[in-house]
């Protein structure tokens, strides 16, 4: 048995709930201030909420460059959070801070001087693509706080110290709330903003939950446990070993969002009444995806932790644990949202017209949902073996065949938006086999990292 100070976890229902219900609410909270900007732009003029399902995917795909180097360092911990080295926690973590401000500026540089060049050509209306670009480049600061801020997940996740992350998420939370409504509306002596008002909240947001989260980890004393702050040397060999496990899943999050950008793309080629509903689909699938993104996390977490102590045989029992928590939760929010859609879709502020368009595409999104709930547990199961080539092979294999299907569906036949959502299942389903077969080989027991 670990002792009371050890880092290791236990394969059982309480470790896995203990872990996940902080990570939950942790991945709430933001998709929470996505769906409250929306809301407020929904209510300023549906133009804005339709330009936002552009511009929230594209900064969705540096956040989840961010996501795998996050997941990759979060591996790294675990293992040595299972191994009870905490000494070298600091270490992989100092780097990882270089790694992201880099990353930060390179996408700061592509925003600023590459996109507008992409988006004009891409983009049917010369309105919507000149609202989207200004958005984007005011949007794209936030890049550096929301790195170092999705840090705080690596760390405490890996430590089985995820209790402390709604901290910074609550404090983000409220910042949003707060500043979306005076930047957008124009409230309390502040200039009324609209659309870029919500880029300029989003910013403030940010940094305010990077600063409360890394006091909270000062204050717990957990950046002098693990010697957070004491050592920022530039370590070449420790930089190696966090990107060869991190870049795959980089570009594995990349191009997934990339594919996500092309759909939206396409949606855009259907009307502003097709993006506006797509983006608010893209908000349903963000909120009720969090239970599953959760469990998620602690699979990854939890499968490294537990390989870390030489227990390569409790792995499949405790992903068929993981997994059967996660597809009844989701199970439960996806026959609520089926039970009252009109309950959900009114809040957006949009006509009964609309709301009969949507309510098809909620019920197609919601089985996405249920099939996502255990396909990502088992994904971020093979990342949690160290072998993220092998989550990066699964991964690009799977986009070759959505985006196959979404250009013919949307494209090239023309068919009703409904249809084209109907590629999260085809997209789910493919990566929930391939990480099963990959799981159930045992070639992952060989890994070391």
């Amino acid at each position: 048995m670990p002792t009371v100070n050890s880092l290791q976890v236990q394969v059982s229902y309480r470790q896995i709930i203990k872990l996940a219900l902080p990570i939950s609410l942790a991945v709430l909270i933001p998709q929470f201030n996505f769906i409250t900007t929306n809301i407020f732009l929904g209510h300023y003029n549906q133009q804005a909420l339709a330009i936002a399902g552009i511009t929230g995917v594209y900064y969705l795909i540096f956040a989840m460059i961010g996501f795998g180097l996050n997941n990759g360092l979060q591996a790294l911990i675990s293992r040595r959070a299972g191994e009870n080295r905490p000494e070298e926690i600091g270490k992989i973590f100092s780097q990882g801070v270089y790694i992201a401000l880099t990353i930060a500026f390179v996408g700061i540089s592509l925003t600023w001087f590459v996109a507008p060049l992409v988006l004009r050509e891409v983009i049917h209306s010369p309105e919507t693509s000149l609202k989207a670009i200004s958005f984007l480049r005011i949007r794209i600061w936030g890049l550096p706080f929301l790195y170092v801020y999705q840090m705080r997940n690596a760390l405490l996740v890996g430590t089985n110290q995820s209790k402390y992350l709604v901290f910074g998420t609550f404090a983000e939370a409220i910042a949003n709330i707060i500043f979306d409504y005076c930047f957008i509306f124009g409230q309390f002596g502040f200039p009324e903003m609209g659309f870029n008002g919500a880029a300029i909240a989003s910013i403030i947001a940010e940094f305010t939950g990077m600063f409360v989260i890394f006091l909270v980890i000062w204050r717990k004393g957990i950046s002098k446990r693990f010697s957070l702050f004491n050592d920022f040397t530039w370590n070449g060999h420790m930089m190696q070993k966090i990107l060869s496990i991190s870049m795959p899943l980089i570009f594995q999050l990349a191009v997934s969002l990339l594919s996500w950008e092309f759909f939206y793309i396409l949606i855009e080629h259907h009307g502003q009444e097709a993006l506006a509903i797509s983006n608010i689909m893209r908000n349903i699938f963000g909120v009720t995806g969090c239970c599953s993104w959760a469990f998620a996390a602690t699979s990854a977490s939890m499968v490294s932790n537990i390989i870390g102590q030489g227990k390569h045989d409790k792995v499949l029992p405790l992903l068929v644990k993981i997994m059967s928590i996660s597809t009844g939760a989701t199970l439960v929010l996806c026959l609520l949202i089926n039970a009252f859609p009109r309950v959900l879709l009114s809040v957006f502020g949009q006509d009964e017209s609309f709301i009969e368009h949507a309510i098809p595409v909620v019920r197609v999104l919601t089985i996405a949902m249920t099939i996502m709930s255990f396909s990502t547990v088992w994904l971020n199961a093979v990342t949690g073996t160290g072998n993220s080539r092998i989550t990066l092979l699964i991964e690009a294999i799977t986009i070759i065949l959505y985006c196959i299907y979404i250009w013919l569906v949307l494209e090239k036949f023309f068919l009703p938006i409904t249809y084209g959502w109907m590629s999260e299942w085809l997209y789910w389903i493919s990566l929930f086999v391939f990480s099963w077969l990959y799981i159930r080989s045992g070639k992952w027991k060989t890994k070391v990292i």
